[in-house]
């Protein structure tokens, strides 16, 4: 019986929770799920490969066998426009699982972008070409294609469990993901809480101070703590 597992289908977020996810941040995301969105974002060790991306999409996944890609290639085949590739090597440094090719496959047929909790490389040709990576390694090693592993099965990435078809949203603070069924509500009160902070924002601008808007202000006039008005060095001996 064969190790390996390939499903050619995927259920995926809908496009309209998607586009809507597009214009909100992960930090916003990750405020609108509460305490659940502790265990949705990833390690800080995923990192954008170039500054100033912003992607949301469903998940495609990826798990590949040490040293080996072949169950990428197979995922970013099936891969469909506007999905997020989500690959997993959990030996990260024994070969690289994306590179300079697969990005150029992936902005020909339209993904959103790709997330590896492995190596990247050609890291410099990939930059240039403006596709969104995160990747929790960069390595030059140069990786089989004749592994078995699993494409569109649930995967932990970074100590989150992706299921194929979950809303994935990264930008500059890192990755989050958001199961399918929970998407559509998350994402209306990360927009909510996204335009909350405008309306602070434009506060700001007016002259308010954050000590006031953000709360903060309240809540130290209600804890019991000893102001003196006086430098630190003023005071005197003992």
């Amino acid at each position: 019986m064969s190790s390996s597992k390939v499903f050619l289908k995927v259920n995926r977020v809908g496009a309209d929770v998607v586009a809507q996810a597009r214009e909100v941040t992960v930090a916003d995301v990750h405020e609108a799920m509460g305490q659940p969105g502790r265990a949705s974002l990833m390690s800080a060790r995923m990192r954008p490969l170039t500054d100033k991306q912003k992607i949301a999409g469903p998940a495609v996944t990826a798990f590949c066998w040490p040293g080996d890609n072949l169950m990428m290639h197979r995922a970013l085949y099936l891969a469909q426009p506007g999905d997020v590739l989500v690959v997993v090597c959990q030996a990260e440094l024994s070969g690289a699982q994306w590179g300079d090719l697969a990005t150029r496959y992936a902005l020909k047929k339209g993904l959103a972008g790709v997330v590896v909790q492995g190596s990247a490389r050609d890291v410099d040709t990939v930059r240039a070409l403006g596709f969104p990576v995160w990747a929790t390694h960069i390595s030059p090693i140069h990786p089989d294609k004749s592994g078995h592993g699993f494409v569109n099965t649930p995967v932990v990435c970074e100590g989150v469990n992706v299921c194929p078809g979950d809303l994935i949203v990264a930008d500059g603070d890192g990755v989050i993901v958001v199961p399918r069924n929970d998407a559509a509500r998350v994402v209306a009160a990360a927009q909510a809480k996204m335009r909350k902070e405008d309306g602070v924002a434009e506060a700001v601008k007016g002259g308010a101070a954050v000590w006031d808007l953000s709360g903060a202000a309240a809540i130290y006039a209600k804890m019991d703590i000893n102001e003196v008005d006086a430098a630190y060095d003023d005071q005197a001996p003992g």
